[in-house]
């Protein structure tokens, strides 16, 4: 197939996707086990993290930074900058933890409503440590309700036993790519970069202060 060099900027479109959530419901457990297929228990992200994984949906190679934060960065809200211009928004709460999901409606629906500045941005609600069945007080029926009412999409799914994680990930990809505004916001990086690639590997841009407005 022609020859490719193998450069990793061998991708259709690029999608910018946050995880965002109470401080403990698993959003870095999810992002390991989707990225690197293993689990572990991590120690609590500071500040802000992100990785990137490339993967195929819809017949499209897809390159998504994923974004994640500290939850209990809910005491001073995340900046603007670190909403500005993502795609897909992932709100993540554990089934086990009643408070981490009363927060989502409270907090973090609200805090994405004030700072993300595309109205056409896909969000997904996700229950996450379904492993711990016996200790669930979150019902499934109360997740799905909660989503509806936020319009997204709605998956529960386990960072421990790996279940349901790539489809998070896949549905909300699939899904950012049915919406023309972002499909062509996720190409127009992609021809942004051809255009200026240059052979050094340059720190991402704006990764350094990032303007608040």
């Amino acid at each position: 197939m022609g020859s490719s060099s193998g450069q990793s900027s061998n991708y259709d479109l690029s999608f910018k996707i946050l995880l965002i959530g109470d401080s403990g419901v698993g959003k870095s457990s999810l992002l390991v086990s989707f990225i690197s297929n293993s689990v572990e228990d991590l120690a609590p992200t500071i500040g802000v993290d992100f990785k990137i994984k490339q993967l195929t949906v819809g017949g499209k190679k897809l390159k998504l930074t994923i974004w994640d934060t500290a939850g209990q960065e809910r005491f001073r809200t995340l900046t603007s900058s670190y909403y500005r211009n993502a795609q897909g928004i992932i709100l993540v709460y554990d089934v086990t933890r009643r408070e981490s999901f009363m927060n989502l409606s409270d907090v973090w629906a609200k805090e994405v409503e004030l700072y993300c500045s595309n109205q056409d941005c896909v969000k997904m609600l996700v229950g996450n440590k379904v492993d711990r069945e016996s200790e669930r007080v979150v019902s499934r029926d109360e997740g799905i309700a909660l989503a509806k009412e936020l319009g997204s999409l709605f998956l529960e799914c386990s960072a421990k036993t790996r279940e349901n994680v790539e489809q998070c990930f896949e549905e909300l990809a699939l899904k950012i790519m049915e919406v023309p505004s972002l499909l062509e916001e996720g190409s127009t990086v992609v021809k942004r970069n051809i255009l200026k690639q240059k052979p050094e590997n340059q720190a991402p841009h704006g990764t350094v202060g990032g303007c608040c407005s």
